[in-house]
């Protein structure tokens, strides 16, 4: 590894094959803090309700509170990645890790979910300078054998990361504190720190054309932000008019947002016109590849993590589970995913790419649809480990093939930014998926909690409490009204419209999916899919190989 200044990927390769300690302590440096980030995506979900009832979260603060990390990741990656490339990604790679940890100590020592929220939005842009300066500086750094073991650890950091944080959220929940799932970042933090300094050399792009587009990064973060804000709030403030008469904020954020969104598009079509600096070319969704692709991984990543987060309310809310055994639970979904990692390459070699990612996206249909129809209050353990582990299956055989063939038709020089905006496309379907599935779970929540109280013998004040309580704590406080001999018919009323709210919100995704599913029929045929054989394959493989690994 150089010691000076460098493009990506102008290191000189090593003649020796063998990878050096000082190489395998960057992969590992580079590695950490990209779990990091990737752990708090899910690390908190199971632990939802534990911290509703510690801090008094409303339901909406619930969603922001997973929603505004990821928004933030989305809306500043790109933007985060060009600053590295131009001023150094081992800088900013620093400078996002201990904004990072600082956020997550305001995170795990928040009182009230206000400050819950601010810490989260921080982190989530510690987040978006951590994922392109990791990866970029795998790019720059590794040659060779080394380079292709570097990015195949880094992208298994990543599903290992999805797989175990939502047991390791269980976990601090149930027998220490959900404070723990933020410190944590800490003393992993300060490690990937110590190796910045010692093994870690700056790189950076100094080909690139210089500038910030100060202009597309207001734009689309404030135009997603309203968005987002109009998708959650909606419920609580009124779509159109507050129960005041006085018109809803809702419907002022989310036309803003559009017009916001809309203005982005003009100004980054322009700005590439008249050969200025962007924060995204737009000219890219030209491909027909980048184009379907795009929206599929849109609706894939809205559909999944939407799942992800209303699943562990229904299991700790109405069934009964504790957050550590709603861990186990999800951990059914990455068995899948990685059991099935094994027979993806013969898959591909017998069906070809396109026809293996859509047998992914139906596993997930059918998963998703199945628990719609059997979630129940007596719904077995058994029974939904056997649909997370479908669904798991899904996401393995889709998810990285859908990347691979989105990624196909463009050019070398433009992979950087292509699969920078395909990062972003995952991160705002992500975000969108709480807000829209998160929003429908607990809407339906609360009018069927009111429509069941109806029939019960409480008087119309004890009726709107309870509705109250359990709209507004998303149906973690089901439980406690449980333990109280009072209100424990009301509880069961509550816990059956958490079941009811829940199939309605799982079977909208399994929809959802089946519009990802749909996209994926205009994606181009690659030589696999054309050759259908062992000969297609490898020339893919071989295209591959001659490709530089894009910057995410």
């Amino acid at each position: 590894m150089s010691d000076t200044p460098s493009e990506p990927g102008d290191t000189a390769p090593s003649e020796s094959t063998r990878i050096t300690r000082r190489e395998w302590l960057a992969m590992l440096t580079l590695s950490v803090g990209v779990s990091l980030v990737v752990m708090d995506m899910t690390i908190v979900n199971v632990a939802v309700p534990v911290i509703i009832e510690d801090l008094g979260l409303t339901a909406a603060g619930a969603q922001w509170m997973n929603a505004v990390y990821l928004l933030m990741l989305a809306s500043v990656l790109l933007a985060a990645g060009r600053f590295g490339d131009q001023y150094g990604r081992r800088r900013l790679y620093a400078i996002g890790l201990v904004l990072f940890m600082v956020s997550s100590l305001g995170a795990g020592a928040a009182q009230n979910q206000e400050t819950l929220i601010a810490a989260r939005f921080f982190q989530g842009l510690g987040a978006a300078m951590i994922v392109p300066s990791t990866l970029s500086t795998l790019n720059a750094t590794f040659q060779g054998r080394a380079r292709g073991i570097a990015f195949a650890i880094w992208g298994s950091t990543i599903g290992g990361m999805v797989a175990v944080g939502p047991l390791i959220g269980g976990w601090l929940a149930t027998e220490s504190t959900w404070r723990w799932a933020f410190w944590i970042n800490v003393p992993f933090g300060l490690l990937a720190l110590l190796g910045i300094a010692k093994v870690l050399d700056e790189s950076r792009d100094t080909a690139m054309q210089r500038g910030t587009d100060l202009p597309g990064l207001a734009l689309s973060t404030l135009g997603l932000g309203g968005i987002v804000f109009g998708l959650i709030e909606g419920q609580y403030y009124g779509w159109w008019r507050q129960e005041s008469g006085a018109l809803s904020p809702v419907p002022v954020a989310l036309g803003v947002g559009v017009v916001l969104v809309v203005a982005f598009v003009v100004v980054e079509r322009r700005r590439t016109r008249a050969g200025r600096v962007t924060l995204v070319d737009l000219g890219l969704l030209r491909f027909r590849s980048l184009r379907y692709g795009s929206i599929a991984a849109l609706i894939v990543a809205l559909g999944e993590i939407g799942l992800i987060f209303t699943l562990p309310l229904l299991l700790q809310g109405a069934l009964g589970y504790t957050a550590l055994e709603t861990g186990f639970l999800v951990l059914w979904l990455a068995v899948g995913t990685f059991l099935v990692s094994g027979a993806t390459p013969p898959l591909v070699a017998r069906l070809g790419q396109r026809t293996v990612i859509r047998v992914g996206l139906l596993l997930e249909v059918v998963a998703i649809a199945g628990m719609a129809l059997l979630i129940s209050t007596t719904v077995s353990g058994t029974t939904i480990a056997v649909l997370l582990f479908v669904y798991g299956a899904g996401v393995g055989l889709a998810t990285a093939q859908l990347t691979s063939v989105i990624l196909a038709d463009i050019p070398v020089g433009s992979s950087g930014q292509a699969s920078g905006l395909l990062t972003t496309v995952r991160q705002l379907g992500s975000a969108l998926g709480i807000a829209v599935l998160g929003g429908l779970l607990i809407s339906a929540l609360e009018s069927r909690t009111a429509e069941g109280l109806n029939a019960a013998d409480l008087t119309s004040p004890q009726q709107d409490a309870i509705v109250a309580l359990v709209h507004d704590t998303a149906g973690a406080a089901i439980p406690d009204l449980a333990s109280d001999p009072a209100t424990a018919p009301a509880a069961q009323v509550a816990a059956d419209a958490l079941v009811s709210a829940s199939r309605i919100t799982t079977g909208v995704a399994a929809v959802i999916l089946v519009g990802g599913l749909a996209a994926t029929l205009a994606l181009p045929a690659l030589p696999a899919d054309r050759a259908g054989g062992r000969q297609g394959v490898d020339a893919g493989r071989a295209s591959g190989r001659s490709r530089r690994p894009a910057r995410s």
